[in-house]
């Protein structure tokens, strides 16, 4: 019998591998997971439907007296395009060949993509009155669809299973719409589609794929990142850790060494050495504290921190902790000159562990290499949490005074290595596991709703999020496809000079929107809520969504913007401004 052991170690090499190589990852499925009961084809226009089997083998796909039959290729990878078809249903739609499946209760009408981060991913349950809405949510013509959260370094080609909720299509329903995640399927997506079936009268399908928290870069692929200036040294470095990892595994710690010694002054320099002159340095009082409110405004990149303190004979012959609170972003902890500790997440407090002996009697010298990538950064939270501590011995503080000197801003160094694996905010990783394994499904377009994660560079938002659109638009085959998004709403958040960061955020999906074609935009400044980025005043942003898409998709007269600046002219005294959108 294999040994416990053995069957450990091949569950870890089996499990990279899948991970690494999507080649050996799950059998591929004759029928893709988009296909199943319940579902809602796009009408009108050519429907590709999709799967694997043996190679060469013959495939044939009916609905509603239209066929449509294809070769899966050598790659075992067959397609075949249903004609178009007018909106209706229910039908069956079969598929045969090597296997044979019979799917039940499919509708013909118009598919929508709902994607972004929270206030996308936030459900029916969390809003204005999120229980009734569940409960009167009694709609059999819309159908629901969740993408499991999922990253990936390279794009997949199927939905994996996720919950008994996620991966298939759902008949719109309280038991469906309520049930599950963060208060049951996205508000916004949910109150968007309802709008459009009651007013044009078709089915609604409805797919969402969203995650909390996340930046725009990781929902792009990397032919739209390798458009944007700004990010081909990042797609570089992270290709090269996919490779590397492919071939070695994941190593971040060395890739990080490496970093240090080739873009840090102060790694290259021993600024962690004990008998280091720092009559140069500078002084930091009040630690911990972020640095924006300490002298080093909007500043991102590697800062040095160091502090002599003195300890009694005692701490010399016993294990201490060194405690530094919680460091924002990326730390390397020294104590006289010997690395004792690092640590890549923002919010984890920082407690290292010391070995008899590391601690001498007297004065010791700690030194901090902190790495901000981004927003805040530094020291944060409790001052107690900043101290030496020992068994039976009373703790000395840390908290205080610090001298730092600056190494090196971030926009002077090459791209960072960052984590891998289930780090949702890297670049192209969640297209990769939660857009690509899509395609080429016919949709009728796409909502968004993200921005808050990418205000910090709000004017990089500008060429970053039109790439985006337009590279999903080729990968859906559908190069004018409607595009709607929202605009941040009010929200009383500032960087750390006190400066709102919105408002510049929200100019620039201003101008997506006024030079994109086929994009819209949903204003919801009078949406907000000054203390809380999830306002629960969700179900009147699907319908200024949806009043979008019945003027410009659906051809509907129907209100859809309130004034937008046009232009100025000035006589004598006065200003005359004209602006479009100006409903009589």
């Amino acid at each position: 019998m294999m040994s416990r052991r053995l069957v450990m170690i091949l569950a870890v090499v089996l499990g990279f591998y899948s991970f690494a190589c999507p080649s050996i990852q799950a059998k591929q499925p004759f029928l893709h997971p988009l296909f199943s009961d319940n579902m809602v084809l796009q009408r009108e226009i050519k429907t590709p439907v999709w799967g694997w089997t043996t190679p060469g083998s013959e495939v044939t796909v009916e609905l509603d007296g239209k066929t449509a039959t294809c070769k899966a290729g050598a790659d075992g990878k067959w397609m075949a395009e249903l004609p178009p078809h007018k909106a209706g249903g229910p039908f069956v739609m079969k598929v045969t060949g090597p296997e044979a499946v019979s799917l039940q209760n499919v509708l013909l009408g118009d598919v929508w993509l709902c994607s972004g981060q929270s206030n996308m991913e936030m459900g029916i349950r969390m809003c204005d009155k999120g229980d009734e809405e569940v409960a009167s949510a009694k709609y059999p013509e819309i159908r629901l669809f969740t993408v499991p959260k999922r990253t990936s370094l390279e794009p997949e080609s199927f939905v994996k299973p996720g919950s008994s909720m996620q991966s298939k299509w759902l008949v719109c329903s309280p038991e469906t719409a309520g049930a599950e995640g963060w208060g049951g399927f996205s508000a916004v997506g949910y109150f968007f589609g309802r709008e459009i079936h009651k007013t044009a009268k078709v089915p609604i399908g409805l797919i969402h794929s969203s995650w909390g928290g996340t930046i725009c870069e990781a929902w792009a692929s990397a032919e739209g990142l390798k458009t944007v200036s700004d990010f081909k040294d990042t797609m570089a470095t992270f290709e090269a850790q996919v490779a590397r990892m492919k071939v070695s595994g994941s190593n971040l710690e060395k890739d990080m060494e490496d970093w240090w010694a080739n873009n840090d002054p102060g790694t290259k320099a021993g600024w962690s050495k004990s008998d280091l002159d720092i009559s140069d340095w500078k002084l930091m009082e009040g630690l911990p504290q972020i640095w924006e409110k300490s002298g080093l405004p909007n500043f991102d990149g590697v800062v040095w921190f160091r502090k002599m303190v003195d300890v009694p004979v005692a701490w010399a012959s016993i294990d201490a902790t060194l405690n530094l609170a919680m460091i924002d972003d990326i730390d390397t902890a020294f104590v006289n000159g010997i690395a004792v500790g690092g640590t890549d997440n923002w919010q984890t407090h920082r407690g290292y562990k010391l070995p008899k002996g590391l601690l001498k009697a007297g004065r010791n010298v700690i030194a901090v290499r902190v790495l901000d990538t981004g927003g805040d950064g530094g020291f944060h939270g409790s001052a107690a949490a900043m101290n030496l501590a020992a068994p039976g011995q009373t703790s000395i503080p840390l908290a205080g005074s610090w001298q730092y000197k600056v190494a090196t801003q971030l926009t002077h160094t090459k791209p960072f290595p960052r984590r891998l694996n289930d780090n949702p905010n890297q670049t192209t990783v969640l297209y990769n596991g939660m857009i690509a394994p899509l395609l080429p499904y016919a949709i009728k377009g796409a909502i968004w709703y993200q921005g808050e994660h990418n205000s910090p560079h709000a004017v990089q938002y500008r060429t970053l999020f039109p790439a985006m659109i337009e590279q999903w638009r080729a990968d859906f085959n559908n190069p004018t496809m409607p595009f709607l998004f929202v605009q941040l709403p009010g929200y009383a958040n500032a960087d750390a000079n006190n400066r709102p960061i919105w408002p510049e955020q929200r100019e620039s999906q201003l101008l997506t929107w006024q030079n994109l074609k086929n994009t819209g935009m949903a204003v919801t400044i009078d949406l907000g809520d000054k203390t809380n980025i999830h306002p629960t005043h969700k179900e009147p942003v699907g319908n200024r969504l949806a009043a979008i898409a019945l003027n410009t998709v659906y051809g509907m007269n129907i209100p859809y913007s309130g004034p937008v600046y046009k232009s100025v002219k000035f006589s004598k005294n006065q200003a005359i401004i004209a602006f479009n959108f100006v409903y009589e």
